[in-house]
């Protein structure tokens, strides 16, 4: 235990460290009016003389942030705090409020990535999260409820949890240090003063504190800022498999002494888990020699890598372990970020048709395959499931050519799209 110079067990000298490094967030959105129907009434909107499209009205909301980078006024923070932001205000700790600019976002992990212009400007270090064990203390830092800066202690509770957000990449740090809404993207830091954690999640009825929270890994979120930092978004490499957790009762089933692991159930023709003669039924249990517990730790793994990255998959098949070398290929996945020329469809995953959709090779088009709650496309009407078959009449066949489409599009964009056996238009602006 910590004592401070009077003897007391504190904490309090590597607080005073940390704490100019966590910032307050406020984000001013534009929520959309309410649709009335009476608002839809030709002759009601003449008689009260009321405008073509009710005004969107202002929304506010609050959350956290950690300065990683003085120098250059980096700020981590969560995704979903920044999410659909029309101004960003960063508060230090020493009063000053800032503009704040979006670097890049990252859903699949909720991580997104801030820049501020100021001088004197303190930051945390990053720690490695890879190295922390159950029974750590550790300390939130945070801004609940909005009330200002607060700390709260804990320890370590468990690692590598999910299932919370089944369609991001999750290997959380689980702590029942209090974490309450507002703590979002503040910080998770280690009795040393190192940052091994953004809070990003609470599990509570009510969303209040109940000794459950959970936070981004520092090593996760250093490799998405990397990526936020060079391209402005997550350029993920792609394996190109479909895998399942490998069980004590498959490997007994098998005769097969490994615990740990991810069998193969498909290969997908043309990627490079096909060119380099992966099999289903093959048992992966390591990448680049790091061993691999579930079919999950084997997406967290090669989610976080970079397209054209080399990786060597130590596998099992008949029984003999072998190695299989490969080169991760660009993801077929693609992410509308806020600040590029494309941000009409910020907030909406699309991906190619591939070999295996039911829709490849019978139409061309682009699958939206998540759109993020209360986006303009959410708000317009697109939906997952849609298949974007032209954008201002133009036709695409592929993400980039939507991408291209969008950044010769100015105003209004319309999206004509294939949903079931229909042949809609949905208007984005």
């Amino acid at each position: 235990m910590l004592h401070d110079e009077r003897g007391i067990p504190s904490i309090a000298a590597v607080i005073d460290k940390v704490t100019p490094a966590v910032v307050n967030i406020s984000v001013t959105s534009r929520a959309p009016a309410e649709d009335n129907p009476l608002f839809r009434d030709p002759f009601f909107r003449r008689f009260f003389e009321l405008p073509e499209m009710p005004a969107p009205r202002p929304r506010l909301s609050a959350g956290s942030g950690v300065i990683v980078d003085a120098s250059r006024g980096y700020v981590l923070t969560n995704n979903h705090v920044v999410a659909n932001a029309d101004e960003i205000a960063v508060t230090l700790k020493d009063r000053r409020r800032l503009s704040a600019k979006v670097v890049g976002r990252d859903p699949a992990t909720d991580i997104a990535l801030l820049k501020i212009d100021a001088a004197g400007l303190t930051a945390v270090p990053l720690g490695d999260s890879s190295n922390l064990r159950v029974g750590d203390f550790v300390v939130a830092i945070g801004n609940p409820f909005g009330l200002g800066q607060t700390v709260t202690s804990g320890i370590i509770s468990a690692l590598g949890r999910g299932g919370i957000n089944e369609e991001g990449y999750e290997d959380f740090i689980q702590t029942d240090a209090p974490i309450n809404p507002g703590n979002s993207g503040g910080a998770l830091i280690t009795l040393d003063g190192r940052l091994i954690g953004i809070n990003t999640a609470i599990l509570a009825p009510a969303g209040g504190n109940v000794g459950i929270g959970f936070a981004v890994p520092s090593n996760m979120a250093r490799s998405v800022m990397e990526q936020l930092v060079e391209y402005g978004e997550v350029r993920r490499g792609r394996l190109g498999v479909l895998v399942q957790d490998f069980t004590p009762d498959i490997a007994k089933a098998l005769g097969v002494r490994e615990t740990g692991g991810a069998v193969v159930t498909k290969v997908e023709p043309g990627t490079p888990a096909a060119k380099s003669g992966l099999q289903a039924g093959d048992i992966i249990v390591s990448v680049n020699g790091r061993p691999i517990a579930s079919s999950s730790d084997l997406r967290n793994q090669i989610g976080l890598m970079r397209m054209d990255s080399d990786v060597e998959l130590a596998v099992i098949r008949d029984n003999e372990r072998r190695t299989i070398r490969t080169r991760l290929a660009k993801s077929d996945r693609t992410l509308a970020r806020a600040g590029d020329p494309t941000q009409k469809l910020d907030g909406v995953e699309l991906r190619d048709l591939v070999p295996g959709m039911p829709m490849y090779g019978k139409v061309r088009g682009v699958l939206v395959a998540r759109i993020e709650p209360g986006s303009a496309a959410a708000r317009a009407g697109l939906e997952p499931g849609d298949l974007i078959m032209a954008v201002n009449r133009r036709p695409v066949a592929s993400v980039e050519e939507v991408v291209g489409a969008l950044n010769d599009s100015e105003g209004a964009v319309a999206l004509q799209i294939m949903r079931g056996d229909a042949r809609l238009f949905v208007v984005v602006r």
